[in-house]
């Protein structure tokens, strides 16, 4: 703790400038098969992610103890996580060949599936050495236009910082950003594919 002290963790230390980080992750793991016929393949709509209290804005968050959220004074992230996460969501699900089109909301076009996303924060933990960056998300994947809902999961994804700062919990956040996105192309790839046998078996049930 008297290390962290050292540290411009404090909102009322103010430095001359102000660094704007962005989410901008690899995203070579996230396959692109060659042998998919997009013109066969589905619709998907991708909504912008809902962030927990505390997380909708472009604020870093630190915790230095449990429930206790703290922001960066002097660093912040380009955009709202939200945003910034929904523009990746669809960049990674159109690369990962599952999908036939992938396209952010709001838009007028008629998808045949949705992911609704929410349960959104990311936050950088001083409770061990090194620090740990901890990024959660829960994703739904529903078929339209009958609102059926295919498929829930929630994703709970740690990373180690290499350094004990703001910095060193950007590089930690885009190295979490890369494995959940190659986690939900993998989630929604697959219960995609077993959609339509759920959706007709829902449609028996229902009659």
């Amino acid at each position: 703790m008297a290390a962290l002290s050292a540290c411009s963790f404090t909102p009322s230390r103010r430095s001359a400038e102000l660094h704007t980080y962005l989410l901008s992750p690899d995203l070579s793991s996230v396959s692109d098969p060659v042998a998919s016929n997009k013109k066969t393949l589905p619709v998907l709509l991708v909504t912008i992610p809902r962030a927990q209290a505390g997380f909708d804005s472009p604020r870093m968050v630190y915790l230095l103890r449990p429930h206790e959220i703290r922001y960066y004074a002097d660093n912040q992230w380009a955009d709202t996580l939200g945003r910034m996460l929904a523009r990746l969501l669809a960049e990674a699900l159109e690369k990962s060949g599952a999908w036939g089109t992938v396209i952010q909301m709001p838009n007028a076009v008629r998808g045949d599936y949705r992911l609704d996303a929410d349960d959104l924060a990311l936050q950088q933990e001083f409770f061990s050495n090194p620090s740990r960056l901890r990024l959660t998300l829960r994703l739904q994947l529903v078929a339209q236009p009958g609102q059926t809902v295919i498929d829930t999961r929630q994703f709970d994804i740690m990373e180690e910082s290499p350094s004990e700062d703001a910095y060193g919990g950007v590089l930690a956040a885009n190295r979490a950003v890369s494995k959940l996105l190659e986690q939900v192309a993998d989630w929604t790839g697959a219960a995609g594919r077993r959609a339509p046998a759920q959706i007709k078996g829902e449609s028996l049930k229902a009659k």
